[in-house]
């Protein structure tokens, strides 16, 4: 695996920690307005410093489970738009026209950023593991 430069991995962790914060305060409804932001940047440094640790080995394994962790890296960035949407309600007056397109737009985007999140989270924690142990066993092989 490509390893991060020292400004990379500050920028990794500070982005996971504005994702933590933004999130953490958004479900105890501290500043929703503005946090729902945090959580949309924090994802969007914590992906992309992500996608730039990259793997140059022929493992398969490693490969698929980066694609994975790719997948997570979408859910949490999807999981910030979606709690931005939450909080502003950008999109209400484009997709609920109609009493069904009101509907359609609850049931999409209300507190849905939740789900989002925790699958992108429990993505996050397998692949981060999985990885870890199949680098240690291709080093011993």
């Amino acid at each position: 695996m490509r390893q991060l430069t020292k400004t990379e991995s500050f920028l990794f962790l500070f982005g996971g920690l504005l994702m933590v914060a933004g999130a953490g305060m958004y479900a105890f409804f501290l500043y929703q307005s503005v946090v729902c932001w945090i959580m949309l940047a924090g994802a969007v440094l914590f992906a992309t410093m992500q996608m730039r640790q990259r793997y140059d080995g022929t493992s398969l394994t490693i490969r698929r489970l980066r694609r994975i962790m790719t997948a997570a890296d979408v859910a949490f960035v999807l999981s910030g738009c979606f709690m931005v949407e939450d909080s502003w309600h950008i999109l209400q007056p484009f997709i609920a026209q109609s009493l069904g397109g009101y509907t359609a737009y609850v049931n999409i985007f209300h507190h849905n950023w939740v789900v989002l999140l925790l699958i992108a989270a429990i993505l996050e924690m397998y692949t981060t593991h999985r990885i870890g142990y199949e680098l240690k066993k291709e080093e011993r092989a």
